[in-house]
């Protein structure tokens, strides 16, 4: 029961530490309390302290400098750690793509509402642009694949623009991209529907122009026509999918 403890006290430690770093809003960049002072501070051996570190660097919050001026300082965790971290406690789960798009129809017909008449004429040029890179039909496998993973990443761009809600931005960023590694670790592009592409390219467009007209009502519906629209063709993949894998058995 000791030992337990004992492994458990540099996680304890590391809690501490980050509420330590919460209560005195210390920034990205800033320099933690020496050791010797953390030593002090929580009553802790220098193992103890070091390893506290060590499992806050894992965590990526922060990072030890060494050489004159260096100590350990704080830093901002990236969105793509953030992500990987999250996708890699998803791995085993299992996900389906009914519980990718649940999160999608619940969030994203409301953001392209929210963005109706608040997107600029620049910013709406370069989604624009960014359609015609799934335009017209694939021309193979790999052409739809990454017709796929460019219409995500519109939806990914489009949260960015809303701005006024981390969590929100980084919830939808986060499904799209889970969505783009499921297309491509389960080929679920294989079974091969060519107009996928085109079909969102029209339902992107129709969306930039309802925001455009600052039509909310119209984003709305018609983002969530595109994601159940989507969703019943990934649905179909899956399966086809998972019956050429039992079939190969």
């Amino acid at each position: 029961m000791a030992k337990t403890a004992a492994r458990r006290r540099p996680y304890q430690l590391a809690e501490v530490i980050k509420g330590w770093i919460v209560d005195r809003q210390l920034s990205p960049g800033d320099r933690l309390p020496s050791e010797t002072e953390l030593m002090e501070t929580l009553g802790a051996s220098k193992g103890t302290i070091r390893e506290s570190t060590r499992v806050l660097e894992a965590q990526g919050l922060v990072e030890t400098r060494t050489g004159p001026g260096g100590g350990v300082f704080v830093r901002e965790m990236s969105e793509t750690r953030a992500i990987s971290l999250l996708s890699h406690y998803l791995y085993f789960k299992d996900l389906s793509i009914h519980d990718i798009y649940q999160i999608r129809l619940a969030l994203e017909p409301e953001l392209a509402a929210s963005l109706a008449g608040q997107v600029d004429a620049e910013d709406l040029t370069r989604l624009r642009a960014s359609l015609h890179s799934y335009a017209e039909p694939a021309q193979n496998l790999d052409a739809e694949r990454q017709q796929h993973i460019d219409s995500l990443a519109f939806h990914e761009e489009l949260a960015q623009l809303s701005g006024g809600n981390p969590l929100l931005v980084f919830i939808i960023r986060f499904t799209a991209q889970i969505l783009a590694d499921l297309t491509v670790y389960r080929r679920l592009y294989e079974p091969g529907d060519h107009h996928l592409g085109p079909a969102g390219c029209q339902y992107h467009a129709q969306v930039l122009d309802a925001i455009e007209d600052g039509d909310a009502d119209r984003a709305r519906r018609l983002m969530h026509e595109h994601l159940l629209d989507a969703q019943a063709v990934m649905n179909d993949n899956e399966v086809q999918v998972k019956r050429g894998f039992l079939s190969e058995k």
